[in-house]
């Protein structure tokens, strides 16, 4: 069967589902949002309630949601709700959590070594990389330009 590219395309275009893209950011603002403002109040619970110092409460406040994230991503509810969220729930702490816990959780019937010690990383692993490069050229950068 040979069908022509434009052909195709246009076939493609008829059946397939439309995106409400509209109310897909909104809900994804909204979910972002609302993420971020647990962490700000969670921030706020930590250093005004408890009496931590802010970076201390911002330091518990990443690991509060890093923890909720992993958890969440374990019972399958982070799924679920990035499903209704979309990219909201790619706030970077919540999301990096997600990404580290998601091949876990898929590769642990082969083993703790080869399964889930070496998959581990494998989405956020380039993330780590290449962010870790990137920091370190940058770096390099302003050193540079402090020396001019």
């Amino acid at each position: 069967m040979n069908i022509e590219k434009e052909s195709f395309k246009k076939y493609a275009d008829a059946h397939a589902p439309s995106s409400p893209i509209v109310k897909d950011c909104i809900w994804a603002f909204c979910i972002g949002g609302l993420i971020c403002t647990v962490g700000q109040l969670l921030t706020f619970l930590y250093k005004d309630v408890i009496g931590l110092t802010q970076k201390d409460a911002g330091t518990l406040c990443s690991v509060t949601l890093i923890f909720v994230a992993a958890l969440l991503s374990g019972l399958g509810l982070f799924e679920r709700i990035a499903k209704k969220a979309g990219g909201g729930t790619l706030v970077p702490i919540t999301g990096f959590a997600n990404s580290v816990v998601s091949p876990a959780i898929d590769s642990k019937a082969e083993g703790l070594i080869l399964g889930v010690g070496a998959k581990i990383f494998t989405v956020a692993g380039p993330v780590l990389l290449y962010g870790t490069l990137a920091g370190a050229v940058w770096g390099v950068v302003y050193w540079i330009m402090g020396i001019w």
